[in-house]
């Protein structure tokens, strides 16, 4: 285990780990920043009379409040952490996938809520793909 850390921290300095790290936060913030608007626009949805279920808000709140949790993980990550690493790469890449799949229920949410999830799954699969793309893999070798 000690091995695993003290290679993931001599590859952490490298300007394509360092990339790959900013790249991954930016995706994480657009993450958070559109489930904040989706929560947003639920409020406003609320407020003036149409349609905002529980699902809705509970959702959305649930994904907004994931965002700083992944985001403390990506930093943990950046620091060395293998495992914070593995939780961002592991979330980011289930994460989309049950978005999409509950937003394809019929009748669960209007076509624009699960739009906007759309978009914000799209920011996850980026966070997937950089997670394991080379420079990331060569700062964190599989066990």
């Amino acid at each position: 285990m000690a091995n695993i850390t003290a290679v993931a921290s001599a590859n952490l300095g490298t300007s394509l780990t360092r990339d790959a790290f900013a790249n991954v936060r930016k995706c994480v913030s657009l993450f958070g920043a559109v489930s904040a608007i989706v929560l947003g626009t639920v409020a406003a949805m609320a407020l003036t009379h149409h349609q905002a279920t529980s699902f809705m808000w509970v959702r959305g709140g649930i994904l907004l409040a994931v965002a700083p949790l992944l985001r403390r993980y990506v930093t943990k990550a950046s620091e060395g952490s293998y495992q914070a690493f593995d939780r961002v790469r592991t979330l980011a890449t289930i994460m989309p996938v049950a978005l999409v799949a509950v937003d394809l229920v019929p009748g669960l949410c209007p076509a624009w809520y699960a739009v906007l999830q759309g978009l914000s799954a799209l920011a996850l699969v980026a966070v997937a793909v950089i997670t394991r793309g080379t420079a990331l893999k060569a700062a964190f070798p599989e066990k």
